[in-house]
């Protein structure tokens, strides 16, 4: 009996010796290996997503027109399911853009919201796109169009034939009616052949307003919801959130409806909203409490970041940063920031640096590197262009993917939209270590080995004596990652680390955008960051 006492106490010893082990080596408190980070396998919201329009990207069939299966091909491109390789991107998101039937190139138009445009392919394509990104770990949002659809849909063909023979009760209640006689306001148009009735279609009469006050409506879209998650689609990208709210409907109770309710049927859904405002209103619609907004002050040529590595003006650029993590998560606690630099409404990145590829890495490493989700445009990894004329026609900013520098895509929904790059296409750029396409390799593996900087909020600004350091803290849990980024062009900087910023700090990620052979090196309290370079610093128990 005595003996097995002892063999229980000797076990519980044991067991608690084990314990104390395991909680010494918890990522907080384990010493690290800066030199071998391990990459971190997202399991939650928090992603590296990449931006593919559709028709522009891989064309499997040769009819000149990108399709769902061209992109399931180049999935390895994107994110090959292997951590420990250096060959692919890294990503582990993909934001499509509208896939459902319509008439136009754009499909923003859509004329039946559960199924494929025959121009992409079929739904079982799909099934299998989903099936493959599935087995790499990337997480797929669609492009929703919930504020208007095309002319060609079933529920706005009923409205009109019914609205002509004098029902304004029937289908009519999905959309934005009125009978008011005179010109009800901007975004209103005539009915042809009505007299005195008016829809709105605030982009064009081609795209009637549906009415999200309207219980209809709203089980409708519940339906497109539940389809579309139920195939494995991880959340949405919803188009013109801004327009969502009018006379009878309130944007942000809308948004939150529709989040709560596709919630439902996959509960950790993500929402990303299109909202071209201002921050003040971005904040207003983090009430309704959908995941993101995507961050235009900080993206576009005139943005936040572009005219930092412009200016060199670091400093200002973590300022705005604070204020604007600040500001997001007192309307929203659950905010998760969606940087970017520019979008298929946009000139591409490729043309606001006029130094070039430095520069355009130093942005990469901004945007990529702040906390919440980036979005990379599908060619700003290679530096792909906006051709300089026509730049007001939407199509030049979605040009053909350019796969093979020495060979013009033959993609026919944005022809003549085709820019060559100084760089080369992916073809070229493989296999370059100083590539673009090489340095967004690095810069999305260094964040996933540092994952607590996307999940983390940003707690403080650390200045030093030189304006062009951009330098801010963020915390996850009880992790605290200092960024610095240096974006002065011509000169290093040397900044002392003392135990008062950061105890104990190690170098875990670091990137020299600017054209030197130096390194950042953290030496005796010492850090040397090159020109335009980046380094995350954190504490080595």
């Amino acid at each position: 009996m005595k003996k097995l006492i002892s063999l229980i106490i000797v076990c519980a010893l044991c067991l608690g010796a084990f314990s104390l082990s395991a909680c010494s080596n918890s990522p907080q408190e384990a010493k690290l290996d800066p030199e071998n980070m391990p990459v971190h396998v997202s399991d939650d919201k928090y992603r590296n997503y990449y931006h593919i329009w559709v028709c522009s990207f891989n064309d499997s069939n040769g009819d000149e027109v990108g399709d769902i299966n061209g992109i399931t091909e180049k999935l390895d491109y994107i994110n090959d399911g292997d951590p420990t390789t250096d060959t692919d991107l890294g990503l582990d998101g993909i934001w499509l853009s509208p896939i459902m039937p319509s008439d136009s190139y754009h499909k923003y138009d859509v004329d039946n919201y559960m199924d494929i445009d025959p121009e992409f392919g079929t739904l079982e394509d799909f099934d299998r796109f989903i099936a493959e990104c599935d087995k790499r770990g990337i997480t797929v949002i669609l492009d929703l169009v919930l504020n208007h659809c095309g002319t060609g849909h079933e529920y706005w063909k009923k409205a009109v034939e019914e609205v002509k023979a004098g029902n304004l009760e029937g289908y009519a209640k999905y959309y934005r009616f009125t009978s008011s006689g005179g010109f009800p306001g901007e975004g209103y148009r005539q009915l042809g052949g009505c007299p005195g009735i008016w829809f709105e279609g605030q982009f064009t009469s081609e795209m009637p307003e549906w009415n999200l006050a309207y219980e209809g409506t709203r089980e409708y879209f519940e339906e497109v919801a539940k389809f579309w998650l139920d195939r494995g689609v991880g959340g949405f990208r919803l188009d013109a959130v801004k327009y969502m709210t009018d006379e009878t409907t309130d944007g942000a109770e809308f948004l939150n409806w529709f989040y709560t309710t596709a919630q439902k049927y996959k509960p950790d859904v993500y929402m990303v909203g299109e909202n071209w405002q201002g921050n003040s209103e971005l904040y207003e619609i983090y009430e309704s409490g959908i995941d993101s907004q995507f961050t235009f002050s900080f993206a576009t040529s005139s943005g936040n970041i572009a005219s930092a590595v412009k200016s060199g003006d670091g400093k200002t650029l973590a300022a705005q940063l604070k204020k604007f993590d600040d500001n997001s998560h007192k309307a929203n606690e659950n905010v998760i920031n969606a940087m970017f630099l520019s979008n298929h409404d946009t000139v591409r990145s490729g043309n606001y640096f006029p130094a070039g590829l430095a520069q355009q890495k130093m942005a990469a490493a901004a945007y990529l590197l702040m906390p919440g989700n980036s979005f990379t445009y599908y060619g700003e990894e290679i530096g792909m262009k906006t051709p300089s004329a026509n730049v007001q026609n939407d199509a030049y900013f979605r040009g053909p993917m350019i796969w093979d520098g020495d060979v013009e895509p033959d993609i026919w929904c944005t022809a003549g939209a085709y820019s060559e790059i100084p760089y080369g296409g992916v073809k070229q750029q493989t296999d370059d270590e100083n590539s673009l396409l090489s340095f967004y390799r690095d810069a999305i593996k260094v964040k996933n080995q540092n994952y607590e900087l996307a999940r983390g909020k940003v707690t403080e600004i650390v200045t030093f004596d030189n304006s062009s350091i951009c330098a801010f803290k963020v915390v996850y849990n009880e992790t605290e990652l200092l960024v610095i980024h240096n974006l002065d062009d011509e000169s290093a900087a040397t900044l002392e680390i003392t135990e008062e910023i950061l105890k104990n700090a190690v170098v875990t990620g670091s990137l020299v955008a600017g054209d030197t052979e130096d390194k950042v090196e953290l030496k005796d309290g010492k850090l040397t960051l090159p020109t335009q370079s980046s380094a995350i610093l954190r504490t080595n128990a």
